[in-house]
């Protein structure tokens, strides 16, 4: 009766199935690990110590920024150069600009440095002349998806849109650090910029598209047997009427 399970139609459907299966699981199991690995890492995060209690150290010592250095004060010294705004940055529901200075430091590369944040309209103070030293928290670079980031370019000169060193080494003559400090304690007139958490450490909305990836690969497996038990319920039964003579015309 199950004879027709070795005709080449059912050879493919077979192999089909027997395929996809462990696809699905796969992906499943990796969606799920990768889940689970944002969990312990959102773990990890609240049981460290606040970085930004911890005390600082020198900015080579914390490069390159990752989740343990990120929020670390960081400690360097150099004399201002450029001086940029960042529009367009929101801070306690209002809309201003971040006051972004370039500190060339002694081995030639300039680390970006938040000044603090001003509101919208209001003048930007130029930066400290001479040797100066800034204390601030260690920042990863921007990029298309950080809050308020604009990644268009075709601003007017002296702006810039996402603080990262791709961006900055195009509108200065020197090499930046692929990093950034906010400072804690701003000059008089400006705002701190708080410091944001490390990426990847927080249960946000990537870890649970992550979820529910996990539970479409195992819907998939579901649909696959499924449709492989209804074909062959449907066949079992064409079998069966024809051996009875019960066979409808088409």
């Amino acid at each position: 009766m199950y004879r027709f399970l070795l005709t080449p139609r059912w050879w493919g459907i077979n192999v089909f199935v027997l395929l996809a299966i462990p696809f699905c699981i796969f992906m499943g199991t990796w969606q799920l690990g990768r889940f689970e690995d944002r969990v312990d890492s959102h773990r990890s995060a609240e049981s460290a110590p606040d970085p930004g209690k911890r005390a600082a150290a020198p900015l080579a010592e914390l490069l390159p920024v990752d989740q343990e250095t990120s929020g670390r004060h960081a400690t360097a010294s150099g004399t201002y150069a450029d001086q940029l705004v960042v529009p367009n940055r929101e801070l306690d529901d209002k809309t201003g600009s971040y006051v972004l200075a370039l500190l060339r430091t002694d081995d030639g590369r300039a680390l970006p440095v938040v000044r603090g944040w001003l509101p919208a309209g209001a003048e930007v103070p130029p930066a400290p002349k001479g040797e100066v030293s800034v204390t601030g928290a260690l920042q990863a670079p921007e990029n298309s998806g950080t809050d308020g980031a604009d990644t268009r370019g075709g601003l007017p000169s002296g702006q810039v849109g996402i603080i990262s060193g791709a961006s900055l080494v195009n509108l200065v003559p020197y090499q930046v650090y692929d990093a950034w400090v906010t400072v804690t304690e701003p000059e008089a007139g400006l705002t701190p910029v708080p410091a944001r958490a490390p990426q990847g450490s927080g249960l946000d909305l990537k870890a649970f598209q992550n979820l529910g990836y996990t539970g479409e690969w195992f819907v998939f497996v579901a649909f696959v047997l499924f449709m492989w038990f209804r074909l062959f319920r449907r066949e079992t039964e064409a079998v069966r009427d024809r051996a009875l003579g019960l066979e409808t015309a088409a």
